[in-house]
């Protein structure tokens, strides 16, 4: 890891009028590290986010990137947000673009960059995300799943050196899930620097190198997955985990019913084994 951190979040404090949304927030993000924000809805992680991308303004703290103070009142905002990408949950991409329009966009109109050039480093990103037939399409004709894969690839065009990720598989369907938390595990072996928002507490533990667990605008514990989902050290981590992987057993539960196992010996049921797997 680096000397100094690539992000630093410092004693934010987030209100909308009287409803404060983060409450004293520290965190750091080290060069080429994956931390997952968990918690339930509402507890923070998505305005933390987008605190971090400069679309919130903090009322008091503040964010450094490489050293440097992102939200002081001078700050060139769309220069931050070069450098700092942000995957949303509903995709956000331009309907009336193709998606080679949407992926060279920024890289074209903001950082001036040749348009032979953005092509060209667009049908590479369409490679890396597993669609090169695609660049003609407009969202409407793919699937949320390859929407949310041009999406990342859109932000990837900037060459960032941290993406904010906010619940990108949240909206998605379990048969196009997958190619997303594939994209996302590339660019990790790829040491992209990220921070994700996420309910998937399964994929939470197998990407990270730490865990964030966020309860009413707080970070209550931060760790290694292995001590926040087996040896969590606080009461309201422990609560939110069991009560976490019970719903996610639930609700694989209701998707594979238990049978009886080909030796009749007891009962089965091949999710809920990955997920004890998982667990």
């Amino acid at each position: 890891m680096s000397a100094s951190p690539l992000l630093r979040i410092e004693h934010v404090y987030k209100a909308y009028t009287d409803h404060l949304v983060l409450q004293n927030v520290d965190l750091t993000v080290e060069l080429h590290e994956v931390i997952c924000l968990i918690g339930r809805s509402g507890c923070g992680k998505s305005t933390l986010l987008r605190c971090v991308n400069l679309l919130e303004e903090i009322q008091s703290g503040r964010i450094l990137l490489e050293d440097r103070e992102i939200t002081g009142p001078n700050v060139d905002r769309d220069q931050i947000r070069q450098e700092v990408g942000m995957v949303f949950q509903s995709f956000n991409l331009f309907p009336h673009k193709t998606v080679m329009e949407n992926i060279t966009m920024a890289p074209i109109h903001v950082q001036k960059v040749p348009k032979r050039q953005a092509r060209q480093e667009a049908e590479e990103l369409l490679n890396r995300i597993g669609l090169p037939d695609r660049a003609n399409e407009y969202p409407d004709r793919l699937s949320g799943g390859q929407q949310q894969r041009v999406a990342i690839a859109r932000a990837l065009a900037l060459k960032p050196k941290l993406i904010l990720l906010d619940e990108v598989t949240s909206s998605l369907d379990p048969e196009t899930i997958g190619g997303v938390m594939e994209l996302i595990r590339e660019l990790r072996g790829s040491g992209m620097t990220m921070m994700m928002a996420t309910h998937q507490m399964g994929f939470a533990r197998e990407i990270a190198d730490r865990v964030a667990f966020l309860d009413a605008g707080r970070i209550v514990e931060i760790g290694p997955p292995s001590q926040i989902f087996d040896n969590p050290k606080e009461v309201r981590t422990r609560e939110f985990v069991s009560h976490a992987l019970s719903a996610a057993a639930d609700e694989l539960e209701i998707a594979a019913p238990v049978s009886a196992d080909r030796n009749g010996l007891g009962l089965t049921n091949p999710l809920l084994s990955a997920l004890e797997e998982v667990e």
